[in-house]
C-alpha cells in the first residue's frame, strides 16, 4: 500500500490552538483509483509551506488527522482514467495547490470558498504521500529546466507571489520600485524573481544580513534589516534620486508596515498583504488615508493565474530557491527537522521532501 504522512492527535483528541504541536504520523493508505478524467500520479517530491506548520499548531482552520499534509507536489503520470487525454501518460507534472477558483480576477467562484490542498477537512487531497489521483485539469507540465525539488517548490508560493505582484500590485512594470519584505520565505523569493525578471527595481527587508546579501545576488538593488530602528529612513537613502519612492510593497508580515509605507510609498502607492505572520491584526492610519494609499489583501490565486505563472517561469527560466531537501517519506525525523527550520525562520527558500526518486515505481 502507498505511504502518506498526516498529523495525529495527542491522547486521541484535538489540542488548543497555539498550545499544541501535533506529531507526524506515517501510515499506509488505500491505493487510489482514477476516475474517467483523472490522472494517477506517482509523486517524487513535495514542499512545505507555513500553513503546514500552522496546522501542526492548530492555528489553521479545520485541521484533519486523516488527510495527508502539504499542498505542493511534483510527479510522473503513471496511469489514466478512461476519458483522460493519452498525451499525459509518462509526463512530469506539478499539481495546482488549490480548488474552487477558475479565472475570476476578484476571487474564488466556488460559493463554499477556496480549498487549499493538504491537511484539512475542506480538501481530501495532500501531497505528502506516494501516489495521488487528480483531474487532468488540475495539473501543468513541469517546466523542464527545473529539478524535482525546484518543481515541487513552485506551486503554492509561486501562485501566491504571482497574484500579489502581477494581479494586485498594479506595478508589475519595468522600472517600478518594489519592496519585498521578509526575504527568505518562499513567496517573497518568488516575488523577487518575478519582479527582477520583469525589470522592476526591488529592495528587500530581512532580520538577517546574510539573507539580504543573497537577495542582492539574485538581483535586488539593496535591502535593510527590519530589526534596525527607523529602517525606513535607511531604505529611503537607497532609492534612486530620479525616483525616490516606492511604487508598491509586497508584504507577508503585517505589523507596522502601514506606518513604514506612509514614509516610503508614492501618493496612491499600494501595499499588497498576502500574510500576517506578526499578528492577525494591523493598524490602518489616517496618514495612509491622506496619502491615498491602497491596502489590498491577496491570497493564493486562480487556476488561470497558476497557468500564467508557470508559463512565465518557463519563458524566463526562473528556478525557485530550495533551502534543503530531505530524502524518503519514511524519514520522519528529518522531515520533522524541516518543520523546526521553518519555526526558527532560518531557511532561505523552500523546504522539500523527496518522496521517491524519478525512477521509483508506483506503490500500488
Amino acid at each position: 500500500m502507498p505511504k502518506a504522512i498526516t498529523i495525529e492527535p495527542i491522547d486521541g483528541k484535538p489540542g488548543k490552538p497555539g498550545q499544541v504541536y501535533y506529531p507526524l504520523s506515517l501510515r499506509n493508505v488505500p491505493a487510489p483509483s482514477p476516475g474517467s478524467n483523472d490522472l494517477l500520479i506517482t509523486l517524487h517530491s513535495a514542499a512545505l509551506n507555513h500553513r503546514d506548520l500552522f496546522l501542526r499548531q492548530h492555528l489553521y482552520p479545520s485541521p484533519s488527522f486523516t488527510v495527508p499534509l502539504l499542498a505542493d507536489g511534483f510527479g510522473t503520470v503513471t496511469s489514466l482514467g478512461s476519458s483522460a487525454s493519452k498525451s499525459w501518460l509518462g509526463k512530469k507534472v506539478i499539481l495546482t495547490p488549490g480548488r474552487g477558483w477558475k479565472d475570476d480576477p476578484a476571487g474564488p467562484e466556488d460559493k463554499t470558498g477556496y480549498k487549499t490542498l493538504g491537511g484539512t477537512k475542506t480538501c481530501e487531497l495532500g501531497t505528502l504521500q506516494e501516489v495521488v489521483c487528480v483531474s487532468e485539469d488540475e495539473v501543468e507540465l513541469a517546466p523542464e529546466h527545473l529539478t524535482p525539488a525546484e518543481a515541487a517548490a513552485l506551486p503554492l508560493t509561486g501562485l501566491t507571489g504571482w497574484r500579489a505582484l502581477v494581479s494586485k500590485s498594479a506595478n508589475w512594470e519595468e522600472g517600478r520600485n518594489i519592496l519585498v519584505t521578509g526575504i527568505g520565505g518562499g513567496v517573497a523569493l518568488n516575488v523577487l524573481q518575478f519582479a527582477v525578471a520583469k525589470g522592476c527595481c526591488v529592495w528587500v527587508t530581512s532580520g538577517s544580513q546574510e539573507k539580504i546579501d543573497k537577495a542582492k545576488k539574485m538581483g535586488a538593488k539593496g535591502g535593510v534589516s527590519y530589526k534596525t530602528e527607523g529602517w525606513e529612513k535607511e531604505l529611503k537613502k537607497q532609492l534612486p534620486k530620479d525616483r525616490p519612492h516606492l511604487d508598491a510593497i509586497i508584504d507577508g508580515a503585517g505589523g507596522n508596515v502601514v506606518s513604514k509605507a506612509v514614509r516610503l510609498l508614492k501618493p496612491g502607492g499600494v501595499i499588497v498583504q498576502y500574510g500576517m505572520t506578526v499578528a492577525p491584526k494591523m493598524d490602518w492610519t489616517m496618514p495612509a488615508v491622506l496619502k491615498n494609499l491602497e491596502l489590498k489583501g491577496s491570497t493564493m490565486g486562480s487556476r488561470k493565474e497558476f497557468k500564467d505563472m508557470v508559463a512565465f517561469v518557463n519563458e524566463k527560466k526562473i528556478r525557485p530557491v530550495v533551502s534543503r531537501v530531505v530524502k524518503g517519506i519514511d524519514n520522519i525525523r528529518e522531515i520533522d527537522g524541516l518543520f523546526e527550520e521553518m519555526k526558527k525562520g532560518s531557511q532561505f527558500g523552500k523546504l522539500v521532501v523527496e518522496i521517491q526518486g524519478e525512477g521509483g515505481s508506483s506503490k500500488l
